[in-house]
């Protein structure tokens, strides 16, 4: 944990978020990193995600069961998504999403979004040409070999 906080307050002095995650598995440090969004113009360059993609590189798998993962903050909900994904079981986190709400960095919107019918959130979600896009449905149902994940 104290890594992670470390990355958080270090990556302030580079430009970055004020975030920073580590995942191990067991004692062994597999990867981490520090919020990038304002330094590489990436929205999804997250800490945990960050650690996340490094993580599952370094294992050369994309499930981290085994792993635990120490982040600076309580996830938002995009990287909690990420954590699920990614099979990830513990987390342990310094700061709460009031504490980041606080600094205006507030994702109740997301929270609240979420819940709503689709056409009643802030983004335009419009369906089309589902009758073609479910052919990659059906083809990945039928195909034996697929990889489960």
């Amino acid at each position: 944990m104290r890594r992670a906080i470390e990355l958080s307050i270090n990556n302030i002095d580079k430009g970055g978020g004020p975030f920073g995650a580590a995942i191990f598995q067991g004692d062994t440090l597999i990867a981490e990193s520090a919020n990038s969004v304002t330094i590489d113009n990436d929205p999804t360059a997250h800490a945990e995600v960050n650690a996340i993609r490094l993580a599952a590189k370094k294992l050369n798998r994309f499930d981290l069961s085994d792993c635990t993962l120490y982040t600076s903050c309580e996830p938002c909900p995009m990287c909690l998504g990420a954590i699920y994904w990614s099979g990830i079981k513990t987390v342990y986190f310094g700061n709460t999403k009031a504490d980041a709400a606080h600094i205006h960095f507030d994702d109740q919107f997301i929270y609240d979004e979420i819940d709503k019918p689709l056409n009643q959130r802030a983004v335009k979600f419009v369906p089309l040409l589902q009758s073609e896009a479910i052919k990659a449905f059906e083809k990945w149902e039928h195909t034996e070999n697929r990889t489960e994940y």
